[in-house]
């Protein structure tokens, strides 16, 4: 079973990842080697390798979900991460992205607020013997300013508006990537740290799920 999942890890960079213009060697290498069926329930590794969205838990209505591989790919690739960054994983879920992400970077902070999933995914990285990352649990928009700053900050699923919280834990020189908008209207953006000061350009067109806890809060209207 294990030559399988190779097999479609191969399958999926080739026809999911190299196809929609990621080219990073090291994040391609990482997306062949970390296997992504262990970071689903048994009973979804079948479809682990789908380029779609596949729900891997959530608590009241909240659904959270490994992200589809080719957003996911081109996210990392906007980073452009460095093997001497310390990163941010905003919504680890159950650590896939942590997992990739530790193969890039040289430290990992996984963040996760669904207790569940965090003890998953602390389980899964530590059996997988990815010992560079640390695993926190925690409000997500809050981020994990006890660790901060950091090189690389990742949100994990679409937002209404990425809040000043995280992007105050970016070091000097810092990138911050995040989908805002949900559905068709999301676009990943691009978030750099240059001189004390953060600007963002929108780089490209992404519908991938929601993280939960990152609503804007809407002031009454009289």
């Amino acid at each position: 079973m294990s030559a399988d999942f190779s097999e479609r890890r191969v399958k999926m960079v080739d026809g999911q990842v190299r196809t929609t213009d990621v080219t990073n060697a090291p994040l391609i290498e990482a997306m062949l080697t970390v296997p992504r069926e262990a970071f689903v329930s048994a009973g979804q590794r079948d479809i682990a390798y789908i380029d779609e969205d596949i729900r891997i838990g959530g608590a009241n209505g909240a659904g959270r979900y490994l992200m589809e591989p080719s957003p996911f790919a081109k996210l990392l690739q906007l980073a452009e991460i460095d093997a001497s960054d310390s990163a941010l994983d905003v919504g680890c879920g159950t650590g896939y992205a942590s997992a990739v992400l530790s193969r890039l970077a040289k430290s990992v902070v996984a963040l996760e607020s669904d207790p569940a999933l965090a003890e998953s995914a602390s389980s899964t990285l530590s059996t997988l013997g990815y010992d560079n990352v640390t695993v926190v649990q925690g409000p997500l928009a809050q981020g994990q300013a006890a660790k901060a700053p950091y090189n690389v900050i990742f949100v994990g699923g679409s937002v209404e508006e990425v809040p000043a919280a995280l992007l105050d834990q970016l070091a000097e020189g810092g990138r911050l990537v995040a989908v805002e908008g949900q559905g068709n209207s999301g676009l990943a953006r691009l978030f750099f740290k240059a001189g004390g000061v953060v600007t963002g350009r929108r780089a490209f067109n992404a519908a991938i799920k929601p993280l939960p806890g990152f609503e804007r809060s809407h002031a009454f209207e009289f």
